[in-house]
């Protein structure tokens, strides 16, 4: 891995502010209360032209037995690993504490260089009062304001002053997104870490154990693009907190940036009403769709019990539901593969350019075999098909009465477009236009 940057210490010193700070954009939740940052952050930092990694990782509790706080522990471990330098961030409001001092006793001993980044210094009375720090033995100090900004510089100056050979590093902007999206406790960040062969992402039975959307790239079996594990969306009414509020719209915003949603639903609870919402969602926004029956190996099976399970599903999904469903286990890792391959093939579709000689070869043909309604005694004639330019699959029909095409014929040119050219798991958009 190129040049990276890990932020630790305990909990609430600030971390996630200074690792927004330092990627100049607000990509993790930053809340005024312990804990709010679970799993592994990363994020690309620019200084004087050197691009690093930045890890944010959650508040270290060394003794901690809480669920969340062993599993964080673990997490910053394999952070303080991944490191070439590690930013131990320390709070001047609060300041010197027995966790401080026992995180202090971890990292004299780690082998990589540390720098004592003194956080909250907002006036020169927190500046005096921080120098108690200086008792904690770190050679390199740095007195800043997350908030503000101040002191940032000085500090990306000795970071990038460690970086002794420029490594480029690719950027990720062309490669394709699969958000995982779903309700609470669906398996989404299992299936994250079972795809990655790693523990990327902390997985309990808690509903709401992920927050933040955590960006992954997968490049295994000559497969390369970006994995996003979201929040479990819910409905807003059972929706309580800010925090959980936050990553509920960090999960919607993820769906805006991807190009393939894995939908990851429950095989015991079956299709829910929120499912519904969540799919119809990531259609309305165009994004391709992949349904994932996951937690398959808890269901108990007869000869067609798959067969059924997806008629029930494709009935509930109507009208559209031409897309692939694959009945999974993140656990077992069952048929989590053929995920990633579908999910492949419904971004291809997505980014399919029919030409107007084609389309309009095969579209004129269905047209004449089924014309659209009469309007007024009028007929209704179609003359010209094209694809536009958007990123979306959508399809100009011209015609002389554009207003007067109703939802039926409009089904069934989208039925024959599907038919005729491969769009599974693709939301297609029509739009009649005068000639």
């Amino acid at each position: 891995m190129a040049f990276t940057v890990a932020i630790v210490g305990r909990p609430n010193v600030g971390k996630s502010t200074i690792f927004n700070r330092l990627l100049e954009q607000r990509k993790a939740i930053v809340e005024d209360i312990p804990g709010v940052t679970r799993d592994r952050q990363y994020g690309i930092a620019e200084w004087n032209g050197k691009s690093f990694y930045v890890i944010d990782t959650g508040g270290f509790v060394p003794e901690g037995q809480a669920l969340f706080e062993k599993e964080i522990r673990h997490q910053v471990r394999i952070a303080m690993d991944e490191a070439s330098v590690i930013l131990f961030v320390v709070d001047a409001a609060t300041g010197m504490t027995d966790l401080d001092d026992a995180m202090a006793d971890i990292l004299r001993r780690a082998t990589k260089p540390v720098l004592l980044v003194v956080n909250k210094v907002d006036n020169h009375e927190r500046l005096l009062e921080a120098s108690e720090f200086y008792s904690l033995g770190f050679e390199k100090l740095h007195f800043i304001s997350a908030m503000s900004g101040s002191g940032t510089g000085d500090l990306l100056d000795d970071v990038t002053a460690l970086i002794k050979e420029e490594v480029e590093i690719e950027g990720e902007e062309h490669l394709p997104k699969f958000a995982i999206i779903g309700q609470p406790n669906v398996g989404k960040s299992s299936l994250l870490n079972a795809l990655t062969g790693e523990e990327r992402t902390i997985v309990s039975d808690v509903a709401g154990t992920t927050r933040d959307t955590i960006h992954t790239r997968y490049k295994l079996f000559q497969k390369d693009f970006i994995l996003i594990d979201t929040a479990g969306i819910r409905r807003k009414a059972k929706v309580h907190e800010d925090l959980e509020f936050y990553s509920v719209i960090r999960a919607i915003k993820a769906l805006d940036e991807a190009d393939v949603c894995l939908l990851l639903l429950d095989a015991e609870k079956g299709i829910t009403a929120q499912d519904l919402t969540i799919y119809s969602l990531a259609a309305r926004k165009g994004k391709g769709i992949v349904v994932l029956v996951n937690k398959w190996d808890l269901v108990k099976k007869e000869t067609n019990t798959a067969r059924d399970y997806e008629k029930v599903l494709k009935q509930r999904l109507a009208p559209f539901n031409d897309v692939p469903v694959l009945f999974i286990s993140a656990k077992e890792k069952t048929r989590i593969l053929q995920a990633i391959e579908a999910g492949l093939i419904v971004f291809e579709n997505r980014q399919r350019k029919i030409p107007t000689s084609k389309l309009n070869d095969v579209m004129l043909k269905a047209i004449e075999s089924y014309h659209p309604p009469v309007v007024r005694g009028n007929a209704v004639k179609i003359k010209f098909i094209t694809q536009l330019p958007t990123a979306v699959p959508s399809f100009a029909f011209f015609t002389n009465y554009p207003d007067d095409i109703k939802t039926p014929y409009r089904n069934y040119l989208e039925n024959k477009l599907r038919e005729s050219f491969d769009l599974k798991g693709v939301p297609v958009r029509i739009f009649f236009r005068k000639k």
